[in-house]
């Protein structure tokens, strides 16, 4: 019975114990939170109101370092962040001069306060004035250009050119931003054994311009595939640049050109539809043969070739 009792007493003993020194620890965090400390705050500042072709430059900084003191108490909401945003009228708050919005930081202390409220005393604010560098926006539009890797099936290929749905793309930024653009890219359009036509939409690439806006942003691409073959043509040399009086013999007097066409238009080519050109050489004593050179081709042919590389001459 004795050791019931003196187990009853350990067991308030110890729960009188705990509450004790939880009572205390509540006093000294009250005790310390009443105190008064000092802390320092990231406030960055925003600008709103702008105009729609003002675009302020990513290297502007727009952060004040507020040292700012208060109790113990009104710190807790900022016990894991101590950054704060704050907007600001551009058309109001700030001064706009021609490349640059100038904000007095000093001068707008009373907004910090009503910011952080009465709780709160700011004793420093730095750095005293803040620049936002902008630039007006500007635009122009540049030509695509596909980028393409496609493979054809044995006996086909791309009839006449890819088309795009525009003829161009809209970009829009800052006249520093777009002034180097010369051209877009699309996406990779990868395709293989194809033998149907194409019709593809592309995204096109602005990766390398992530501060320009691009209108559109995709594109649909489209090709005629037909099926093709290959045939050969005798066609007479031409000789340009000859003095006058002077008479040569070349041999051959015809060059075999190899063409590569659609064949629904293979019966339509003829050798008037290709023109083969040797230029007499200025000085005889370095020539001992002329180079022929295809000056004309059909628009419906794909490539065209010349099997011969070289035409011997005699003069007469």
């Amino acid at each position: 019975m004795k050791a019931k009792v003196l187990k009853i007493i350990r067991k308030r003993t110890v729960k009188q114990f705990a509450a004790f020194f939880l009572l205390a620890f509540v006093f000294l965090v009250f005790s310390k939170l009443s105190n008064d400390y000092r802390q320092d705050f990231q406030i960055e500042l925003q600008l709103n109101n702008l105009d729609d072709d003002i675009v302020l430059s990513n290297d502007s900084t727009n952060y004040v370092t507020a040292i700012v003191e208060a109790k113990g108490f009104a710190f807790l909401p900022y016990m894991f962040s101590n950054q704060i945003a704050m907007q600001f009228n551009s058309k109001s708050d700030v001064i706009n001069t021609k490349e640059a919005f100038v904000f007095d930081v000093a001068k707008h202390k009373y907004m910090f306060e009503e910011k952080l409220g009465e709780s709160y005393i700011i004793r420093s604010l730095k750095p005293d004035t803040i620049v936002f560098e902008y630039s007006k926006l500007a635009s122009k539009k540049v030509p695509l250009k596909l980028v393409s890797d496609i493979d054809f099936a044995a006996g086909y290929d791309l009839l006449g050119d890819f088309e795009f749905d525009t003829d161009s793309i809209k970009i829009v930024g800052s006249e520093d931003a777009i002034a180097s653009i010369t051209e877009l890219q699309t996406e990779l359009l990868s395709l293989t054994n194809v033998n149907t036509d194409i019709k593809e939409t592309l995204d096109v690439e602005v990766g390398k311009y992530p501060d320009v806006e691009i209108v559109p942003k995709e594109v649909s691409v489209t090709g005629s595939v037909s099926r093709f073959t290959e045939g050969t043509l005798e066609i007479p040399i031409l000789i340009t640049n000859k003095p006058e009086g002077v008479q040569i013999n070349v041999f051959p007097k015809t060059v075999s050109v190899s063409f590569y066409v659609d064949l629904k238009r293979y019966n339509d080519i003829l050798p008037s539809d290709f023109i083969v050109e040797c230029e007499f050489p200025n000085d005889m004593s370095k020539a001992s043969y002329l180079l022929p050179k295809l000056t004309k081709t059909p628009e419906v042919v794909k490539r065209a070739v010349i099997k011969q590389k070289r035409i011997d001459f005699i003069i007469l």
